[in-house]
């Protein structure tokens, strides 16, 4: 009986202990002395062979050491659709390259930290799928690198799910608002839209469109140099640079945003409370942006 209480407690230590281990957001790959434009075309070059759907990339803070290229595959795409309170969020992922003297660092978003965090208590009913993919883009970038080394913080894995940077800070479940259509395609219409005309000094990176669930997602770079990625990244850590683009997720007639006071922590997990007040004004920067490409412009309104 003793044994049996014994071996019980051991159950539950090790379990316990497997659930609060920390994941990493991001993976380093490795490091390549090419250029950074020949380390995209490789990286383009391995997910076009191995199925995966490039969906678009670009130089944030427009600058030529940094590139990120955001890629998905069809079943992720299909998975996490299913997941209604925007879970389609989680389809896009990214490969971040820094390029510092003649060295380039490539890193890439860890799907298991952002699965579990986006997709929350519904992480469990697609984990095969997701346990394969991380498999494969492991399999697949082995091709240009071999470190495979967690980097960024970490989250203890149970507490992904309901992450908050601090007490009273947001979590996942509190998005911002960013208009209110009077349908799906009058939503999208004004964003693409605003998107097209640059409108606050943004760039389109990619589009992920659910025509049939009415949700689409857009990545937005955010290209002003006193407010946007020039003025925060510098300070938070460039490193993480597969952290952006930013994204509106329209779903029906509502676009939201991740508020970010949780995007920006859940990307840079380990940034001090001192760092952050450096860049207090930028949450409300990225959202006054995002806001601006949901909104009608005179001569839309002129249309309805």
């Amino acid at each position: 009986m003793k044994k049996i209480v014994l071996s019980i407690v051991a159950l539950v230590a090790f379990s316990w202990h497997i659930g609060s281990q920390e994941i990493a957001p991001y993976i380093e790959i490795g490091k390549s002395n090419k250029n950074i434009e020949q380390v995209s075309d490789d990286i383009l070059s391995v997910l076009n062979e191995n199925s995966y759907t490039i969906l678009g990339s670009y130089n944030p803070a427009n600058k030529k050491s940094l590139k990120v290229i955001v890629f998905t595959r069809p079943d992720i795409e299909n998975a996490v659709v299913k997941v209604a309170d925007r879970g389609a969020l989680a389809a896009a992922f990214k490969v971040g390259l820094v390029q510092k003297n003649d060295v380039v660092t490539i890193s890439y978003t860890n799907p298991d930290y952002f699965f579990r965090a986006y997709l929350r208590d519904s992480y469990g009913q697609y984990k095969s799928t997701f346990d394969n993919f991380t498999k494969d883009l492991r399999t697949t970038f082995e091709i240009v690198g071999m470190d495979f080394t967690p980097f960024g913080g970490g989250v203890e894995a149970d507490r992904l799910k309901k992450y908050h940077y601090k007490i009273m800070m947001p979590y996942f479940t509190d998005p911002v608002t960013l208009n209110e259509f009077s349908s799906f395609q009058e939503g999208l219409e004004v964003i693409e839209s605003n998107l097209k005309a640059k409108k606050g000094e943004t760039v389109l990176v990619y589009k992920i469109l659910y025509n049939n669930e009415k949700v689409a997602v857009f990545g937005v770079g955010l290209g002003n140099q006193e407010e946007g990625e020039a003025y925060f990244l510098p300070t938070i850590g460039e490193d993480h640079i597969a952290a952006m683009p930013y994204e509106i997720i329209l779903q029906d007639k509502t676009a939201t945003m991740l508020h970010g006071k949780y995007r920006l922590a859940l990307h840079w997990p380990d940034l001090s409370m001192g760092t952050f007040m450096k860049i207090m004004s930028t949450p409300g920067d990225i959202e006054d942006a995002l806001k601006g490409l949901c909104e009608l412009s005179e001569a839309d309104k002129e249309s309805l």
